[in-house]
């Protein structure tokens, strides 16, 4: 019977992963479970499983502060209710060492809200039956769910981080780089309101005097793991406009169905091009990206950095499938990024997601300066 290559991979990796294992003496016999780092790599396999899959998982965490560290015989007890409690499919290991033990539970088919339920009171039940309630009550059990719920049909809520422990692992990893990386955003940011001040008035005046509305344009955009923020930007559109023409277009979009439109010089790109809530004026500070200097406050708010990813509208969030949430985890969203300099608005949305997902794997510092070094030159080129 021929199997799929993906499960071979997924098969390899998984005993790879075996291999970093501890070994916990019980009596006669004794437990294996994965070390914290090999723990952690396999949910980072489940995780891109499930985003090509659809199939959800629930991680379970086992947490006390004393009872697992101190007491090798309720350790043992709990991995003896561990053991019989899942199934040959699921990943059992220590999700922090010493401390919090968890289980994936793989492949959960139906309501998962209800499986949660299911699986914490069963797992509960056990627990007291095999330590005694006074015992059983030290252990905290928690229950997360793959693709997350909060994030499922727009940004409800933060990403639940419980189950992305590599973003705070890579985050200590590299907080030199990340202090360096702030620290950028910050001189950055106050150089360019300082000496771009004349430009902003003069854009001020400019959006005043040619329409009727405000100056700057608020909206709400998704941040970081998933959080909304107020993003600005001077004020390109009519006001009291219709947002169903762009909700219409980005649903097309990212499905992968929406045409390249021609431009001006005939260059094919996937936007918006005859946007007829767009003022002349705007015309122009989107071509040149003037109606972007404002966003230098969100970076000096911490709410966004000079390079990363560009923040989404939530009902653009809504669309998104699992691994495109990725874009927006590991880095803060930009002023300009990878695909700025790069693909611009010629590639489709995937190639998009893929340079963000490109920049969020391999940044540093001197890849943010060679991408600010760059910005210009793609702005010259057309804001598109």
């Amino acid at each position: 019977m021929s199997q799929p290559l993906s499960d071979i991979l997924t098969a390899r990796s998984r005993s790879r992963a075996s291999l970093a294992t501890v070994t916990v003496p019980n009596g006669h016999s004794s437990h294996e479970i994965l070390s914290e780092a090999a723990f952690t790599r396999m949910l980072c396999i489940e995780r891109k499983r499930t985003e090509r899959s659809s199939r959800r998982f629930v991680l379970m965490l086992l947490e006390s502060d004393t009872l697992l560290k101190a007491e090798e015989q309720a350790l043992n007890k709990v991995l003896h209710v561990l053991s019989h409690s899942t199934r040959e499919t699921d990943i059992k290991g220590w999700y922090k060492d010493g401390s919090v033990l968890s289980v994936i539970f793989t492949e959960i088919e139906g309501e998962t809200r209800a499986v949660s339920d299911v699986l914490l009171n069963r797992l509960a039940d056990t627990l007291e039956e095999s330590l005694g309630v006074e015992k059983a009550r030290e252990i905290r059990l928690s229950c997360h769910v793959f693709p997350e719920d909060s994030l499922k049909g727009g940004p409800k809520g933060p990403a639940d981080l419980a189950l992305h422990p590599d973003l705070s692992q890579e985050k200590d990893r590299r907080r030199g780089s990340h202090v360096l990386k702030r620290a950028l955003d910050i001189t950055g940011s106050l150089c360019a309101l300082t000496l771009g001040s004349p430009v902003f008035l003069l854009i001020a005046a400019a959006v005043k005097l040619t329409s009727k509305g405000p100056v700057f344009y608020r909206q709400e955009r998704v941040g970081q793991y998933g959080k909304t923020f107020t993003f600005l930007k001077f004020r390109s559109m009519k006001t009291g406009n219709d947002s169903a023409i762009h909700r219409e277009y980005v649903t097309r979009l990212i499905a992968g169905k929406a045409q390249a439109e021609a431009t001006g010089d005939g260059t094919a790109v996937f936007k918006l091009t005859k946007d007829p809530r767009i003022t002349s004026l705007g015309s122009f500070l989107r071509r040149t990206s003037l109606d972007e200097l404002p966003q230098f406050f969100n970076v000096l708010k911490g709410e966004m950095s000079l390079v990363g990813p560009r923040p989404p509208v939530p009902y653009e969030f809504e669309c998104y499938n699992t691994w495109h949430k990725r874009r927006l985890l590991s880095v803060k969203p930009g002023i300009t990024g990878l695909w700025q300099v790069e693909g611009r608005s010629r590639v489709k949305f995937d190639d998009m997601v893929r340079l963000d997902l490109r920049y969020a794997r391999s940044w540093s510092l001197w890849m943010d300066i060679k991408i600010l070094l760059k910005t210009p030159r793609a702005i010259v080129s057309g804001a598109y």
